[in-house]
């Protein structure tokens, strides 16, 4: 046996227990229309004159969907048999009125459901027609039905009577109370600020008192004239200020007010000395007169306010857009100088939003030495040539020179001459100091390759100048432009802002290094991009000579150290001392070569230093000087 769940149980409960609320609620709101409609029929077919309660079940199914179709169903069936039986109605015409009064809500909230789907409002004019569309064809259909009722009925009217009088009574209730039901519904879901609330309270409340006082005016048509017409402003009213859900329950009053005064013969609809026949055409048309008239000022109000909303909105957002992606858009009269310009335009341009800026002041604050070619541009445009594409420098009120790119299109008068423009106008600083920026890259880039061929081409030149045969000319090329290459490599990984001259030593040493023969000691220094480029190529060529004749070569030893930078005089000098130990004898060689003028020559030519190169017995000493200024 499956055992389900207590809460599942708890919540079958609950919605067992709401279904039959909403069903007891349904039937006696239901009932009690019902038997206030059931007090005046019509003659002779017994039909009633009014039928609001067709408009409680329609407005509660449109309202609450297709949730509360059975509980409506039901609720209205249950009430229109209890008021047709405490009449003089038979069982099986209250049957039969029952069943067509429950089919007439059904097929108007479908159509409802099917074509504006849920939930639906009376906020919007094409709302409000399908929704009169939708009675009219629920009221027709179960007007058949009806008609075919009164035959248990043993009515003797045409058919066709009888079917009217069923179609108007149930469409002015449908009319005048599913909207109040519906906008009701609506509330609930989103409730009005309590400003309107207040507003409307005491509109409706107005409204309340003036339909009482109408009541006692003189039984003359004149009357019903006026009355309608002093309801017109209040009505007017709460469609421009308030919400629908006011409207609908404004025609609501006013419709209840000449329904009752119709039933129970008080004031201008219930004057005995008017046929009855009138007296019902004249108050089914004010009730329908009153009830159009709010539902589609309101619709129409309520559309005007979304549409605001919405430009209101969509203002804004183009207003941050502009703003982000600095843009101002402006409108300029030519022959007045009068200009406006979208709100971003006071922050791009510097100018206070409260004052006027008009043309003259634009251009009086553009670049003088872009000034011309911009007036320039402006004189030549024509109707066939009407586009303006500028670009200039600005002067802002603060003083700070901007870039602004102008995109605007004339517009021109019978006589060709320009009246109006109208454009964009782009704050393209950024883009330009990138620019400028660009250019000062593309330039150092071309200095530095420039050198780098020239230095390439020298040590071409002068390694071939000592070389004895092309295997030992390539060597040495091919060892010299590696050097050169591995501290361009390490300048790269910085993006050209030094390299630690740790790092620069371990890279040049590192073809050469084993376990323990280089020691390299001291702190990490940063060299400049020209202090690495030469520095490297020194230590390559004294690593090179270390490694065919000196320490390298055997089982000796390097050693290169250096010490925080210290004063020297006027001047502070990085100090960095190369020691061969435990090599071969070191002779002094009888010519120098290209390796060696490079070592000594180099740093002083580039950096403005110093270099001391001693060949000692037991292995080469060098010192190297470089001042910090150029380190």
């Amino acid at each position: 046996m499956v055992r389900r769940p207590l809460s599942s149980f708890i919540g079958g409960t609950r919605l067992t227990a709401a279904w039959l609320l909403l069903t007891i609620a349904v039937a006696i709101a239901y009932f009690l229309a019902a038997r206030l409609s059931l007090a005046l029929l019509t003659k002779p077919d017994g039909v009633a004159v009014f039928w609001p309660a067709a408009g409680v079940a329609a407005g509660l199914l449109i309202a609450l969907g297709p949730r509360a179709r059975w509980p409506v169903v039901i609720g209205a069936m249950g009430a229109t048999i209890g008021a047709n039986l405490l009449g003089d109605r038979s069982f099986w015409s209250a049957v039969v009125f029952a069943v067509c009064n429950a089919g007439e809500a059904l097929i108007i909230a479908a159509l409802i459901d099917r074509y504006f789907g849920s939930p639906f409002t009376l906020d919007r004019l094409s709302h409000v027609i399908g929704f009169l569309g939708a009675a009219v064809a629920g009221t027709a259909i179960s007007g058949i039905g009806g008609t075919l009722g009164f035959l248990f009925h043993k009515s003797t009217a045409p058919i066709l009577t009888t079917w009217y009088h069923w179609f108007t009574s149930d469409g002015l209730g449908v009319v005048t109370v599913a909207p109040l039901l519906i906008g009701l519904n609506a509330s609930v879901r989103d409730p009005p600020p309590n400003r309107e609330m207040f507003e409307g309270a005491v509109a409706l409340g107005t409204l309340i008192v003036l339909s009482a006082a109408l009541i006692f005016l003189p039984r003359e048509r004149w009357a019903t004239v006026l009355a309608l017409a002093a309801l017109f402003p209040l009505l007017l009213w709460l469609g421009a200020r308030c919400r629908p859900v006011f409207s609908s329950a404004a025609a609501f009053i006013v419709s209840l007010t000449i329904v009752c005064t119709t039933t129970f013969g008080i004031g201008v609809f219930g004057d005995t000395n008017f046929p009855a026949a009138e007296r019902i055409l004249s108050a089914q048309a004010g009730i329908l007169a009153v009830s159009l008239c709010s539902y589609v000022l309101a619709a129409l109000f309520e559309e005007r306010r979304r549409h605001e909303a919405m430009l209101t909105e969509s203002e804004a957002r183009l207003q941050e857009a502009l703003t982000a992606g600095g843009v101002a858009a402006f409108d300029w009269e030519v022959s007045s100088d009068k200009s406006r310009r979208s709100d971003n335009a006071a922050l791009i341009l510097g100018f206070d939003p409260k004052e006027s800026f008009g043309g003259a002041e634009f251009f009086a604050r553009v670049h003088q030495n872009d000034r011309s070619q911009l007036l320039a541009q402006l004189r030549d445009l024509r109707p066939e040539r009407p586009i303006l594409d500028s670009t200039f420098r600005f002067i802002r009120h603060d003083g700070r020179e901007i870039w602004l790119e102008q995109t605007a299109k004339g517009e021109f008068d019978s006589a060709g001459r320009l009246v109006r423009m109208r454009g964009l106008t782009l704050d393209i600083t950024d883009r330009k100091h990138a620019e400028q920026r660009q250019d000062l890259l593309i330039a150092e880039l071309d200095h530095r390759v420039k050198n780098v061929l020239a230095r390439v081409a020298v040590v071409a030149r002068q390694t071939r100048e000592g070389s004895s045969t092309m295997d030992h000319f390539v060597e040495s090329l091919d060892g010299r432009i590696q050097s050169m290459a591995a501290a361009h490599a390490l300048l790269s990984q910085t993006r050209w802002r030094g390299v630690g001259l740790n790092d620069l030593v371990r890279d040049q040493l590192a073809p050469y290094a084993l376990r323990a023969n280089v020691k390299i000691a001291g702190p990490n220094i940063v060299l400049t991009a020209t202090a690495t480029q030469a520095l490297a190529m020194v230590l390559h060529e004294l690593a090179t000579n270390a490694a065919k004749y000196g320490a390298l070569s055997t089982a000796g030893a390097v050693s290169v150290t250096w010490q925080k930078p210290v004063a020297d005089g006027a001047a502070t000098t990085l100090t960095i001392i190369w020691r061969e130990l435990s090599g071969p004898q070191v002779t002094v060689p009888i010519q120098s070569g290209f390796g060696t003028s490079l070592i000594r020559d180099l740093i002083p030519h580039e950096l403005g230093g110093r270099v001391d190169l001693v060949f000692e017995p037991g292995g080469v000493f060098c010192r190297i000087d470089i001042p910090v200024a150029s380190a």
